[in-house]
């Protein structure tokens, strides 16, 4: 087997972007909440040194020792603190590290190839394994066994339809109910067959592996991934210094969807009628969006990297806080 640091060093995605909006400063306070193989934090890092601290989030133990041993290796010049937890709670991890505010947050909300190559893990579709998918078997009583075995007909329809965006969410849906009737569907190959069994012959031959969908839209769901995103980036707003920045790199539409709400909303001024003469909403804006449309993956690191085909990056940055309530002018009557 590879050491801890190789089975964790991939390619980063998107490197070169998130360097140039996030803008990292000699001295910045920068926080990757997808630690992982360190791939951006260690380029991040090189750039706030020497008197900068890059901070590290990731419920993997093995990924936090790969990333330790890389900071060692080839940015011994900055000082760097790695918190074992899930960016869902930011702000209890925050507290921990004893900072008072952050520069710069990246979330790069892709699952590390490590985890889907460690066959007990159960997130492969090509190896036999219990169906776990926790990424924090440690806090996670959920797994994919019991969502598949348990969850009534027309929940896992939904799952696979809205999380995996499967076609044939209700057919595979009503498989997986008449399979468990027999006998429980316990492991990673069992759910493959049974997807196959659901999904039309002339479907299977095309588009990819025809578990894909289904396997990420069950990972969805045991690691609660839209919420845990949700509350993550809003507590990374909090907790943004004046100008820092935020950015986001996402893989699915619905995690798109969510940090492209999120931005919207917190960049909203005021939404009093234009004929109010003072603002009584109290709405003011806290995020400037700096990528008006999320920027997709150049077409030359797709073709070095399929890992970043359906990469989009969307970055904000963190206003000052106003000095004065926001007042209107009262429209003179032409």
């Amino acid at each position: 087997m590879n050491s801890l640091t190789s089975e964790y060093r991939h390619v980063p995605v998107m490197l070169g972007e998130v360097l140039e909006y996030l803008d990292p400063q000699p001295g910045d306070v920068v926080c990757d909440c997808t630690l992982g193989g360190a791939g951006h934090t260690v380029e991040l890092a090189r750039r706030i040194a020497p008197n900068g601290l890059s901070l590290g989030i990731d419920q993997d133990d093995m990924a936090l020792a790969a990333a330790d041993a890389r900071f060692e290796r080839e940015a011994p010049d900055t000082e760097h603190l790695f918190l074992k937890g899930n960016f869902g709670d930011l702000d209890e991890l925050l507290v921990q590290a004893a900072e008072p505010g952050v520069d710069k947050f990246l979330f790069d909300l892709g699952v590390s190839s490590p985890q889907l190559d460690i066959p007990e893990r159960g997130f492969s579709y090509h190896e036999d394994a219990p169906l776990d998918m926790r990424m924090d078997p440690g806090n996670n009583t959920l797994t994919a066994d019991e969502v598949i075995n348990t969850y009534t007909e027309a929940d896992l329809a939904r799952i696979f339809r809205v999380y995996g965006d499967e076609k044939h969410a209700n057919r595979i849906a009503r498989e997986v109910v008449r399979r468990r009737a027999r006998e429980p569907i316990r492991t990673t190959l069992q759910l493959v067959d049974v997807v196959k069994e659901g999904i039309p012959a002339a479907a299977r031959r095309k588009g990819g592996h025809p578990a894909r969908k289904v396997f990420q839209a069950v990972r969805i769901e045991v690691n609660d991934e839209l919420g845990v995103l949700e509350r993550g980036l809003e507590a990374a707003v909090r907790w943004l210094n004046p100008g820092g920045r935020v950015a986001v790199i996402s893989y699915h539409s619905l995690e798109d969807r969510i940090v492209k709400h999120l931005f919207g909303k917190l960049s909203q001024g005021c939404t009093c009628p234009p004929d109010l003469p003072v603002c009584v909403c109290g709405n003011v804006p806290v995020l400037e969006v700096l990528t008006r449309r999320p920027i997709p993956a150049s077409q030359d690191e797709v073709a070095d990297n399929p890992r970043a085909r359906s990469a989009k990056l969307r970055v904000a940055a963190r206003l000052q806080p106003p000095s004065a309530p926001t007042r209107r002018l009262r429209r003179e009557n032409a």
